[in-house]
């Protein structure tokens, strides 16, 4: 695909699409790439302990912008609460309008199966919102746009039945803009309940090595797309 591409990638919580697809965004980024991230929600039900959640909440906000910032793109956080996303057509109608500002060639989001409720719903809220955003009959403040590519990214929360199908590589300075910016999330650098920071970095390896190259991440596609075949997100 000719000319520059802008990258949407929607996450349940600030911090989802950071972890397992930040190395391609942020390579996307050094290729001149539009970066965009939206959550659903701040994602603050993982407070630390002693800290109060509407502070932490705020906290992750601000994660989030400094991660775009160093991208060079945007985020968005939705004003949902952590674990009480709802299932309803304004909710899917809110991130059609997202797309249809954004009009994004590819859009990265959670598998359909995961631990975490938010995850899960969160795939089909983007599928749903993709479908609307497409159709000009659904009308909205913004005309219709149509995001030809949609990408499931690797999360070790949404592990079940996620079978790697497209295999996305990057190189050293992707690899290093994406830790450092991954950095700013204190969950990332800080949690005890799991090694997030470990586990992402060596996925990268562990991909790359199946790639063939040095750093990769893994994503699936939606079933329907399948015999297409695919050599990257573009």
């Amino acid at each position: 695909m000719s000319g520059k591409l802008t990258v949407l990638a929607v996450g349940a919580h600030v911090g989802d699409v950071e972890l397992a697809s930040g190395g391609v965004l942020a390579s996307h980024s050094l290729q001149g790439d539009r970066i965009v991230t939206l959550a659903l929600t701040p994602g603050e039900r993982g407070v630390p302990a002693g800290q109060d959640m509407k502070a932490y909440r705020q906290q992750k906000i601000k994660e989030a912008e400094r991660f775009a910032d160093m991208l060079g793109g945007e985020a968005v956080v939705f004003d949902y609460c952590d674990g009480e996303l709802p299932d309803n057509q304004q909710i899917r109608m809110e991130v059609c309008d997202v797309i249809r500002r954004v009009k994004p060639d590819i859009i990265i989001t959670h598998w359909k199966n995961s631990m975490h409720k938010d995850h899960a719903l969160t795939h089909h809220i983007v599928n749903d919102a993709r479908f609307f955003a497409s159709l000009s009959s659904f009308e909205r403040e913004l005309p219709a746009h149509f995001a030809a590519k949609l990408y499931y990214s690797e999360n070790w929360e949404d592990a079940v039945d996620y079978v790697p199908y497209v295999y996305v590589d990057f190189d050293q300075a992707a690899y290093d803009l994406w830790i450092e910016a991954l950095s700013q999330h204190w969950f990332v650098t800080n949690s005890k309940s799991f090694k997030y920071m470990d586990y992402y970095k060596a996925l990268a390896v562990v991909r790359g090595c199946e790639a063939r190259k040095t750093y990769a991440e893994a994503f699936m596609i939606p079933a329907e797309t399948m015999k297409i075949r695919q050599s990257g997100l573009v």
